[in-house]
């Protein structure tokens, strides 16, 4: 028995125990006894034998047992952790780091020994531990979410380093850029269960911080940053298709305006991955747009063609205008795609409209198969610049065609009339004088088309006369004047007084205009297909007339000291009244009566300051200008 017992120090309850239970066996009690002894002793005490790591708990209470781990194990709050990163050092408790020692726990397992399960199991228990010993495992509980806090506390100021995402902004036109640079944190899928580690051993440590890098979630934005270079290095110009010459544009946009349109925007997905991406507002170009718009836009205009008389087909003379609008929302599109990926040449979106009658159109498909009416006038005294200006506003509408059912408005296809546009001043007939005016003889034009129209029986829309009688609207080809004409000339003056009239067959018309300079003349015709009308009219002649009045003189500070000009001739007034009816096969298709009055015209005579006899006291009345 001393063998068993070894190195143990007997205290008061072991030799009470041993004596109890040899005694037991001696009084006759045999082993119900002995064991009842043993309850006895130990109902409230742990069975000898029971250990946590080097403390023996043997007979003591929980209570006792308790306090003597909370002695012996007192590492939590005794204990020391250093942590080190680079040259710093930092230092605290395990209890601070969350490792806490269950003590009541630890003692309620020592003395739970031999006290659970069948009978015969707890003292197989109890045995083992009196003759084997029994090391209960003291209860470390170790808390990483505690650790997590302290130690973030402490230390991710010092050790941890945010990421700074890649930089871009605009500073005007200027491109700011920065790569991202990653940052650092501590590794604490690393650290806290190496901690947990080191702690068990209930030793001071020292444990160094591991870190790990952290990535931008925009690591860079070079490419954008590059193309933003280029792109604001550069005007933003806004071009034609296929320009030709005499095309508007191109325009230019400066690299402060594009950089105003631009907006840099942060982008992250669903995983943490970012990006910077450019957005374009173009609305600051919506001014700049809408003088494109007026400067591109173009009509549809037709071809213009000669007919061949002999082969009945037409001849191209001009070749068709395709008309163009600027799609203005759509080219606001193309310019923010363009800028979007660095593109500073954007071409502008158009919609293009094709004109009715094309290059290859054919006199079959458009009604024309002969000559349906032409008329002559004649210009006999006209300056040469009265004539250039005759044979230039009649070049507008030769080879012009006029859909069926449309109104034909001159003044639309004449255009502005002005020296740009190739005109030259020539007597014109302003208010109650003839001046010197950019345009003269244009009117011997649209005389000559609306005589044309009034012959040919189509319906005149607009038509105006003269102030006074126009001998040139009055010769013959002989070179006479023929009263029978008074009341047939009409007036144009562009964009106020105009001349127009309607198609009203199923046909196209073809006019052809030509001007003859040597022989004076000018002569318009009309192909198309006749429909049978037929036209009749008359005259009243000049009626009511009214003698000249007498001759007006005038002081022109523009001519020289005795330069005498006669601007007007005399002329007399009066009303003449044509009456035009329109038949197709013998039915009254429409009547019409022009109604002209005419007001008398004096000479005019006009003459430089200070010339000698003017005004004459008793002007010849066959040379009123003579002084």
């Amino acid at each position: 028995m001393m063998v068993t017992m070894k190195a143990w120090r007997i205290s008061w309850w072991q030799a009470w125990l041993l004596g109890g239970l040899l005694a037991f066996p001696v009084a006759g009690l045999g082993l119900m006894g002995t064991g009842l002894a043993w309850e006895l002793l130990f109902w409230n005490r742990i069975y000898p034998g029971v250990h946590v790591g080097v403390v023996d708990l043997s007979g003591l209470t929980r209570e006792a047992a308790e306090a003597r781990l909370r002695e012996v194990y007192a590492y939590p709050e005794q204990g020391r952790v250093t942590f080190t990163w680079q040259d710093m050092q930092w230092e605290t408790r395990p209890l601070d780091l969350g490792l806490v020692v269950d003590y009541a726990g630890t003692a309620e397992a020592a003395w739970r020994v031999g006290r659970e399960g069948p009978l015969w199991a707890r003292w197989r228990d109890r045995w083992q531990a009196w003759t084997q010993g029994v090391n209960v495992p003291l209860r470390l509980v170790f808390h990483p979410g505690w650790a997590y806090a302290t130690l973030t506390n402490a230390l991710a100021s010092r050790v941890e380093e945010p990421p700074q995402d890649a930089f871009l902004a605009l500073e005007g036109a200027s491109v700011q850029y920065r790569p991202g640079r990653a940052g650092r944190r501590i590794a604490w899928s690393r650290l806290l269960p190496r901690l947990a580690r080191e702690m068990a051993f209930m030793q001071d440590t020292v444990l160094d911080i591991p870190t790990e890098p952290v990535p931008p979630v925009i690591p860079e934005a070079q490419d954008l940053a590059q193309r933003l270079e280029k792109m604001l290095s550069r005007t933003l110009r806004l071009t034609l298709p296929d320009a030709q010459e005499g095309d508007p544009g191109p325009w230019d946009v400066p690299p402060e305006q594009v950089a105003a349109m631009l907006r840099i925007v942060r982008r992250v997905d669903a995983q943490g991955r970012g990006w910077y991406e450019l957005d374009v507002d173009p609305e600051p170009l919506r001014p700049l747009l809408r003088t494109v718009a007026a400067q591109v836009l173009r009509e549809p205009v037709n071809a213009r063609f000669t007919f061949n008389e002999e082969a009945r087909e037409l001849e191209l003379l001009e070749p068709a205008v395709y008309g163009r609008r600027l799609k203005t929302e759509e080219t606001m599109e193309a310019i923010v795609q363009a800028l979007k990926e660095g593109r500073t040449r954007v071409p502008l979106v158009l919609e293009v409209e094709p004109p009715r009658v094309t290059d290859d159109a054919t006199a079959e498909e458009l009604g024309i198969r002969e000559l349906v009416v032409e008329h002559t006038t004649y210009f006999y005294g006209s300056s040469v610049a009265r004539m250039h200006n005759i044979r230039l506003a009649g070049s507008r509408f030769h080879g012009y065609l006029v859909a069926p059912g449309e109104v034909f408005s001159m003044a639309q296809v004449l255009g502005d009339i002005s020296l740009d546009n190739g005109y030259a001043e020539a007597p014109i007939i302003f208010g109650n004088r003839t001046i010197q005016g950019v345009g003269g003889g244009v009117c011997q034009v649209s005389t000559t088309l609306f005589r044309t129209v009034f012959f040919g029986g189509y319906p005149i829309v607009e038509r105006h006369p003269h102030s006074y009688r126009v001998y040139y609207y009055e010769l013959e080809a002989s070179g006479r004047v023929n009263p029978k004409w008074a009341g047939l000339d009409a007036t144009v003056y562009v964009p106020i007084v105009d001349f127009k009239f309607k198609n009203d067959t199923p046909y196209w018309i073809l006019m052809e205009v030509e001007v003859n300079i040597p022989h004076r003349y000018i002569r318009w015709r009309f192909y198309s297909t006749s429909d049978g009308r037929e036209v009749v009219w008359d005259t009243t002649g000049l009626q009511n007339k009214q003698p000249p009045p007498p001759p007006r003189y005038i002081e022109n500070p523009e001519l020289e000291p005795g330069e005498i000009r006669q601007t007007d001739w005399p002329i007399e007034g009066g009303t003449v009244t044509v009456v035009r009816e329109v038949y197709r096969n013998g039915e009254l298709l429409f009547r019409d009566v022009f109604t002209t009055y005419y007001r008398p015209w004096p000479a005019i005579c006009e003459y430089g300051p200070g010339t000698e006899g003017m005004p004459p006291e008793n002007p010849d009345p066959d040379n009123p200008c003579k002084p």
